[in-house]
C-alpha cells in the first residue's frame, strides 16, 4: 500500500522533464515493436503492401501539382517560374503539416480504441501516443526520401543544411506529443472531441504556408500565420532542404522551449485523467 509520501514523490516526478524521457525510455522496447506492428498492418492484406508509403505521398504530390501549378497557375515568388520547384516546395510543406495531422487527427480515438490496455493495470497508456507519433513519423521519413531524391534529379540540388532537420522538427515533434497526450485523455470524456478536430485539422491546413508563401498573404493579415507554431516549421523545413539556408534560429530556440512546456503540460494531464478513464469506458 503506498504511503503519502510515495504518492507526493510520483506527484511531483509527473511535473519533471527528465521523468517523462525516463518512463519513456522504459519502455522504448515495448513503443519500438508496437510501431513497427501498427506501420506493417496499416497495409496488411492489400497487394502492394508497403509500397503504398511510397504511392501515397507521390500521388499527393501529383494531385496537388496538377491543381494548384496547371489549374490555377499558382507561383511560389521566389524569382523561379518552375512548375517542378513550386511541387517540391509544395511537398515539403505538406508532408511537414501530415507529420501533426496524422497524430492529432487520430489521438482522440487512442484509447477509445484500446479499451483492452485500460483494464490491464500495468500497461503503460501513455505509451499510446507515442506509438502514433513513431508511426507518422516512419511515413514522415518515407516522404522525406522522396523529396530528396526529387531534388538531387529534378533541380540537381542537395544542401548540407538538411543535417538541421532533426533540429527543425523537434518543435513540432514536442508540440505534437503534447496534443496528442490532451486528446487522447479528452476523447475518453468527450466523444464529440474527434468530430471537432476532424474539421480544426482542415482549417488548419489552409491556415498554414504549404499552399501559398507567407509574403503573398496581405501584411494585416500575416500576424495570425504567426501565431501558428505549424507555420514556422514549415518554413524552416523549406529553407533547410529546398533552399539550403538556415533556419530561423530565434524561433527555433523559442519554439522548442514551447514545445517542451506544451509536452510536459499534456503527460501532466494524461497522467492526472487516466484514473478515470475505466470508469468512463
Amino acid at each position: 500500500m503506498q504511503t503519502h509520501l510515495q504518492v507526493a514523490k510520483q506527484k511531483q516526478a509527473v511535473w519533471n522533464p527528465l521523468s517523462i524521457i525516463s518512463n519513456l525510455i522504459k519502455h522504448k522496447e515495448l513503443i519500438k515493436q508496437l510501431t513497427k506492428r501498427e506501420v506493417v498492418a496499416r497495409y496488411k492484406g492489400s497487394y502492394l503492401g508497403i509500397a503504398w508509403s511510397f504511392l501515397t505521398p507521390l500521388l499527393m504530390l501529383v494531385i496537388y501539382t496538377f491543381v494548384f501549378s496547371v489549374i490555377f497557375k499558382a507561383k511560389w515568388g521566389v524569382g523561379s517560374d518552375s512548375k517542378t520547384e513550386f511541387a517540391l516546395v509544395l511537398f515539403c510543406g505538406l508532408i511537414t503539416y501530415n507529420l501533426f495531422s496524422e497524430v492529432v487527427s487520430r489521438a482522440p480515438s487512442l484509447i477509445l480504441a484500446n479499451v483492452n490496455y485500460v483494464k490491464k493495470v500495468v500497461f503503460p497508456l501513455e505509451i499510446l501516443p507515442v506509438v502514433a507519433l513513431g508511426s507518422a513519423l516512419v511515413n514522415l521519413a518515407i516522404s522525406l526520401v522522396i523529396l530528396i531524391v526529387g531534388l538531387a534529379i529534378l533541380l540537381q540540388t542537395f544542401h548540407w543544411t538538411i543535417v538541421l532537420l532533426p533540429l527543425v522538427l523537434l518543435p513540432l515533434v514536442l508540440f505534437t506529443t503534447g496534443f496528442a497526450w490532451f486528446l487522447a485523455s479528452l476523447g475518453v470524456y468527450i466523444r464529440d472531441i474527434g468530430q471537432v478536430i476532424g474539421v480544426a485539422i482542415q482549417i488548419l491546413m489552409f491556415m498554414s504556408p504549404i499552399f501559398y508563401p507567407i509574403s503573398s498573404i496581405p501584411k494585416e493579415f500575416q500576424e495570425f500565420f504567426y501565431w501558428n507554431p505549424i507555420s514556422f516549421v514549415v518554413e524552416d523545413m523549406r529553407r533547410i532542404l529546398v533552399w539550403g539556408q538556415f533556419p530561423d534560429w530565434n524561433w527555433l530556440l523559442f519554439g522548442t522551449l514551447l514545445g517542451g512546456l506544451f509536452t510536459v503540460l499534456g503527460y501532466v494531464w494524461f497522467q492526472r485523467t487516466r484514473g478515470g478513464f475505466a470508469d468512463v469506458l
